[in-house]
């Protein structure tokens, strides 16, 4: 079988309220799936039913060919979950925070010690082990739950906004650890609200806007689709987008106009396809 993640038909409601709306797609072995959406899409809902924190209210889903309702438990062994929010102890060292979670998923030593000491030299916190980890940068901490969520050597790695509040610098050096686990087969779904992310890392991208999916393919599907070129207008304090096929139909508009000031042509981008999709910017 090589699809890891597969949502069928799923609802999720809330107080009446669908939050999540017959949602359908699935995620290849070894794919990096990027999942985009403003704040009250559904992405966090959606990644609480894919790490088994929530059930669906209708539809199905499998993770790792686990049912995540009926088969929690062999689900979770599969799945690695790195959350935006700290979620180490803080009042622990590094070590001690992978040696309690390695016991949590009864990892028998000397594995144990030897997965924790290959983890922490791949995220390069060798020479933190014993430091508490509240006197770690907001970086380290980050790549700490990276090594702790895949400790116990998972199938599918969940991240959900894992670079937010991050220095540019660090968010780079994460991006290559995350590339580089990919490329080791890992398959993974990201959740962020940095486009620039989603451009570089994922091979296919599923907008989501109130509850629903309402796009999902490559970038370039998306630009084949929406438009590669775009004709940018100041208009007062606001700018307008208008879409072409190419970047030349785009030239060949402006070359038309009378009065060019304010009016500039580029290659369009996913930032400019979102906000076409959802007609807002990410909060």
């Amino acid at each position: 079988m090589n699809t890891a993640v597969s949502l069928q038909n799923v609802r999720k409601v809330y107080n009446n309220v669908s939050v999540v709306d017959d949602l359908s797609f699935e995620i290849d072995r070894g794919e990096m799936f990027g999942l985009l959406g403003p704040n009250g899409a559904g992405k966090s809902t959606t990644i609480r039913m894919l790490t088994t924190l929530t059930k669906p209210t209708e539809g199905h889903i499998q993770v790792a060919g686990y049912d995540v309702v009926r088969q929690a438990r062999y689900a979770k062994q599969c799945i690695g979950v790195v959350l935006q929010q700290v979620s180490v102890d803080v009042d622990l060292t590094v070590w001690e925070n992978l040696e309690y979670h390695g016991r949590l998923h009864h990892i028998p030593n000397p594995e144990r010690q030897r997965r924790i000491d290959r983890w922490l030299e791949y995220v390069e916190l060798v020479d933190r082990r014993d430091a508490l980890v509240k006197t770690l940068s907001g970086g380290m901490k980050r790549r700490l739950q990276i090594a702790r969520a895949l400790l116990h050597e998972p199938q599918i790695l969940f991240l959900d906004e894992p670079t937010v509040g991050l220095d540019p610098q660090t968010r780079r050096r994460l991006w290559e650890i995350i590339l580089d686990l990919n490329k080791q087969g890992m398959t993974m779904l990201l959740t962020t609200h940095y486009m620039e992310e989603v451009e570089y890392l994922c091979d296919r991208i599923g907008v989501m806007d109130n509850g629903k999916l309402i796009e999902l393919g490559t970038l370039h599907e998306f630009r084949a689709k929406h438009g590669e070129g775009i004709v940018v207008k100041q208009a007062g304090e606001r700018l307008d987008y208008q879409f072409f096929a190419t970047v030349e139909d785009a030239n060949a508009y402006l070359d038309r106009q009378p009065d060019k000031t304010g009016m500039m042509v580029r290659s369009s981008n996913l930032e400019d396809i979102f906000v076409e999709l959802t007609g807002r910017q990410l909060d």
